[in-house]
């Protein structure tokens, strides 16, 4: 049985995994931004909320960095740096997934959306911010519950881990939806294909979410 006041003893990692976690909800409330921009049709500010992920993203290695080389050697853990940096990998995935979506858009800036499926563009964006959002809470429930062992904190942290699969789950079949629709329009085959990979980097952001969401399970294991 793990006890409470063993934690006196242990370097906690989740302050700088918090505050990782936070710099990752700022960058997608821009990526959203960014998005309704394009879809927009006319909004003039896409590179720029596009050179704000950039910059955030470019925070956000920095305080990956940080954690990386600041744990001390030796000290206790509550949990082990593997499944730590296995989380930190998933998490900052969510961020290069943002950054490409956008790269991928400023590609062929000049080629919109198809009009047929900008709602469910929409949609896809919505359902992978959600996620975004509760990695945060679930960071911040798991700090408490490394701190305490409380199990009803346990129980907190394990109810966001099947809300980010069930938002993945979401976000999978609208990225579904928007592929099959893309081959049934009558556009030319390289706005299909970007269409497509479009839907697919969008999805992917979900896909780092809920395998963060996993490795956190892990470490709750341990």
């Amino acid at each position: 049985m793990r006890l409470p006041f063993m934690s006196m003893f242990m370097t906690s990692p989740f302050e700088g995994i918090q505050e990782h976690a936070e710099k990752v909800k700022e960058c997608a409330w821009a990526f959203q931004q960014a998005i309704e921009c394009h879809i927009s049709k006319r909004c003039q500010n896409f590179e720029e909320l596009r050179n704000e992920v950039v910059r955030l993203e470019s925070e956000a290695d920095a305080i990956k960095r940080r954690i990386r080389g600041h744990l001390p050697i030796g000290t206790l853990m509550p949990v082990s740096k593997f499944q730590l940096f296995r989380y930190l990998r998933e998490q900052d995935g969510v961020l290069d997934s943002v950054e490409d979506v956008l790269d991928w858009i400023s590609y062929r800036s000049e080629a919109q959306i198809p009009p047929e499926v900008e709602k469910e563009f929409l949609l896809l964006v919505d359902s992978v911010i959600e996620p975004i959002e509760e990695l945060s809470k679930m960071v911040r429930e798991a700090r408490e519950y490394f701190r305490t062992y409380n199990e009803k904190q346990r129980v907190r942290v394990k109810e966001i881990i099947r809300t980010l699969r069930r938002q993945e789950h979401e976000a999978d079949k609208l990225e579904h939806t928007i592929k099959k629709s893309a081959f049934h329009l009558s556009i030319d085959a390289v706005t299909v294909f970007h269409t497509v990979r479009l839907a697919e980097i969008i999805g992917s952001i979900a896909d780092h979410a809920e395998n963060a969401g996993d490795m956190m399970r892990a470490m709750l294991a341990r």
